[in-house]
């Protein structure tokens, strides 16, 4: 149901200079409706499915409930900002809770690494694999810190200059930001597992540890200071607590509704055209659809110089995702928030993936399970879960249509040795996602499960741009353009543009 303000003709009909236009309600669309509201503008949000989120659309089956892509919280403050330009309090609406272990990492071999908040915790740990690594550890969140410094500053701000990226350059060169992140962890820890333990963050953004830039490290440091968090009711409460955020600045809520092209004349956006036939007009329209997707397909009527087809075909793209939502007629208390299970091959693995395109069957996953932290995600005595699966993008060929339930069945049996027995007997529900559902229900190029791979070469003003390179009046937040991908980046998006927007008394 669209949630239209009551003074929806006045919107529909304001000085196109007022009016803005939010593309994708991803958390980088809302985000960037709140931020613009907040700025004096008409906001008109568009939604092609039939409820807000993007990839963080919450899936509702049998009484379970599913978060849709994003579980995990980092940098609550940047939400805070957002409660704070609305005169309110993002604690009064969502309530986020610290997990304890982060991660429960399982290896192969069945040894487990309980991911902590407590430092001591994660020291004691690794004394267990190897003595010397503790020391390694710590001189590693020093390095870890260091990039922090420098690449968080960096999120709210725009990369759309040369003279941008030179003042970035020393930094980037003095931290090596030409290394991987696996390559820096490998600098300070030498045992293997605790190596995959340290730098698997980069594929909670899309990226291969072994190309990602050593920045992205930054993340570890992220974690350990301001811990992971969880929202009771699932990410699917935040993303229905922005949603009244935005409803209460009289923003136009339109879901149910696909664009089929940004109009342009004369250089200047026009407004939008929906796959419906109606025109809505305005002079500022922010995207937050898969930035590949806006510049190949909303964009196709436009001619381009920089962002052509055929550098879209030609980039390079995150993995692609497979993902089984499914409920459980039982409980397995033992099986915390979040885990990491992984497979007997890491580097070879994500070779396959990233730059063979090639499926296999040794794969890697991660486990969700809410229900550890809130049982309201489930029925009575049940336990919701999604088991989240890198797999090569669509450039793979797999037939997804025949091949779902193949590797389904797959991904249960892999369950079922590695702390869920008995899984199969006690399914209530299930729900698939696959890269072609990433294509076809996101609007992903390629099925790609976060946009373009953050690799160095496509990174900060490599990306993207926040201000489009095309056209004047459009601007793009959100997974496929600067900072990238994960929750504080893409809140970090939509702050980018609100920097580089003027508030409507000083539009000309």
């Amino acid at each position: 149901m669209n949630t239209a303000h009551p003074d929806f003709d006045k919107l529909h009909h304001a000085n196109p200079n007022e009016r803005a236009i939010v593309i994708g309600s991803g958390f980088g669309g809302l985000a960037a409706a709140i931020r613009l509201a907040a700025k004096g503008y008409h906001v008109t949000l568009l939604e092609k499915l039939d409820a807000l989120g993007g990839r963080g659309y919450t899936y509702r089956q049998d009484g379970f409930t599913f978060d849709g892509g994003p579980t995990i919280v980092t940098v609550p403050e940047l939400f805070e900002e957002l409660w704070a330009l609305c005169g309110k309090t993002m604690s009064s609406d969502v309530d986020l809770r610290l997990m304890n272990p982060f991660y429960r990492i399982r290896f192969d071999d069945g040894r487990i690494f309980d991911y902590s908040n407590e430092k001591s915790e994660n020291l004691r740990q690794i004394r267990e694999y190897n003595p010397d690594d503790a020391r390694g550890y710590e001189r590693y969140l020093k390095a870890s810190e260091a990039r922090h410094k420098v690449g968080f500053d960096l999120l709210d701000k725009p990369f759309s200059t040369l003279a941008q990226l030179m003042r970035f350059a020393p930094d980037l060169v003095r931290l090596r930001g030409d290394q991987s992140v696996y390559t820096l962890v490998s600098k300070y820890i030498k045992n293997e597992q605790l190596r995959q333990a340290v730098s698997f963050h980069p594929l909670l953004i899309g990226g291969n540890p072994f190309t990602a830039s050593s920045l992205y490290s930054l993340i570890s440091h992220l974690e350990v200071t301001g811990g992971v968090w969880s929202a009771m009711g699932g990410t699917g409460r935040i993303v229905e607590a922005m949603g009244n955020l935005i409803k209460g600045q009289g923003t136009d809520i339109r879901v149910n509704t696909e664009v089929d092209q940004i109009t342009t004349a004369g250089g200047k956006v026009t407004g939008v055209r929906l796959k419906s036939g109606e025109h809505i007009a305005a002079n500022l329209v922010i995207s937050n659809a898969d930035s590949a997707w806006t510049y190949k397909h909303l964009l196709s009527e436009t001619v381009k110089r920089k962002w052509t087809e055929r550098r879209i075909d030609k980039a390079h793209y995150s993995n692609g995702l497979f993902v089984w939502y499914f409920g459980t007629k039982k409980q397995y208390p033992d099986i915390p928030h979040h885990s990491i299970i992984l497979g007997p091959r890491y580097k070879s693995l994500l070779t396959d993936i990233f730059k063979h395109k090639k499926p296999t069957d040794d794969f890697s996953l991660y486990l969700h399970r809410p229900t550890a932290t809130d049982p309201s995600m489930a029925p009575e005595g049940c336990d919701a879960f999604y088991a989240l699966v890198p797999v090569p993008h669509l450039d793979s060929g797999t037939d997804w249509t025949t091949h779902a339930e193949t590797f389904r069945k797959a991904v249960e049996e892999r369950l079922e040795e590695t702390g869920l027995p008995g899984l199969s007997e006690n399914l209530a529900t299930s729900l698939m996602l696959t890269p072609l559902d990433f294509q076809n229900r996101l609007n992903s190029v390629k099925g790609a499960g976060f946009s373009l791979e953050p690799r160095i070469t496509q990174s900060a003003y490599f990306r993207p741009h926040n201000k489009s390179e095309e056209v004047d009046g459009l601007y793009l937040v959100g997974a496929g353009t600067h900072p990238g991908a994960g929750m504080p980046a893409v809140l970090s998006s939509a702050k980018v543009i609100d920097n580089l927007i003027p508030a409507v008394s000083h539009v000309s």
